[in-house]
């Protein structure tokens, strides 16, 4: 007890520092409940493999300047089965707007009878590239006409997770820095990417020998914008075939499916159908991943997580 007691005041004060500041717009997914380690650095480890993730995202296809993201993570337990050690890399685009980020991840995980909480930080840096020339404008600013780059954006985050065999709870801020993103450097009420918190959680429910019902949700907050909340219901048939459907407040309604190909490889897509006014001018957004896991011990199956 007394090495979680530790590891929880870290974990809470560093979400006490995160309150005052501002960080950076996190990308999102829709297949957040299979990818929670892209939010969530509590995750890394807790697949019990070394486990791989590329998720490719493009939002409101149709619609010029559109956000386009693709992502690589990679992370599993060490040798020392109480930690865990993750990488991601990412590339977002918003307009005119290139976002590229490295972090890397530890977390540690005390294990109780029939449950583990893992407490996870990660530390690394965004890079920002905004070339606000390519905008068409009627009156063009001299202040918008030449590129801005932000140069290397240091950055950290923390996050805990609580995990069964059925059950899943995290909370986390995966950036605590605040970082300002404009090209108009003499503007002293110049944007800012906000803070982000997430809370998430899911459990699987027994419908059958064949079928078992798993809810999801996802609450988002971030300093100056309404509470959003993504929730999901996913059915998975013979331990192979997840079809699911989600609502994400304010925006969307989702379809998923995903595929367990083998004990190693699953597949997924998702289709959002926007409900804003953005829906007559784009042709939805297409999320495509792909995950692998790979064992540590020689001739020992992976057996098939649910989150």
């Amino acid at each position: 007890m007394k090495v979680l007691t530790k590891y929880l005041i870290i974990f809470i004060g560093a979400l006490a520092f995160a309150h005052e500041g501002i960080g950076q717009q996190q990308a999102m997914f829709t297949q957040y409940m299979f990818n929670a380690v892209a939010i969530n650095p509590g995750v890394v480890g807790t697949h019990g493999s070394l486990s791989m993730t590329a998720l490719a995202r493009e939002q409101w296809s149709g619609l010029e300047g559109a956000p386009s993201t693709q992502t690589l993570s990679i992370h599993g337990p060490t040798l020392n089965k109480r930690v865990g050690l993750g990488l991601q890399v990412l590339r977002d685009q918003i307009g005119v707007t290139k976002q590229h980020a490295v972090f890397g991840s530890y977390a540690y995980r005390v294990n109780f009878r029939n449950s583990t909480l893992s407490l996870g930080i990660s530390a690394g840096f965004n890079s920002y590239n905004t070339d606000p020339s390519s905008l068409r404008t009627v009156n063009p600013d001299a202040h918008i006409q030449d590129d801005y780059a932000a140069g290397f954006k240091p950055n950290f985050g923390t996050g805990a997770y609580f995990y069964t065999n059925r059950l899943y709870l995290g909370l986390s801020a995966p950036m605590l820095v605040n970082h300002d993103v404009t090209w108009d450097t003499e503007n002293t009420d110049r944007p800012q990417q906000r803070q982000h918190y997430f809370l998430m959680g899911g459990y699987v429910f027994d419908l059958g020998m064949n079928l078992k019902l798993k809810p999801n949700f996802l609450v988002k907050y971030v300093q100056g914008a309404p509470i959003s909340a993504d929730i999901n219901v996913n059915l998975l048939i013979h331990e192979v075939l997840w079809i699911g459907v989600s609502h994400r407040s304010f925006d969307s309604i989702d379809g998923l499916i995903e595929f367990q190909l083998t004990n190693q490889l699953k597949v997924g897509y998702a289709h959002d159908f926007t409900l804003s006014d953005l829906q007559e001018v784009n042709n939805g957004t297409h999320e495509i991943m792909i995950n692998y896991r790979v064992s540590f011990k020689a001739k020992k199956a992976i057996t098939p997580r649910y989150f």
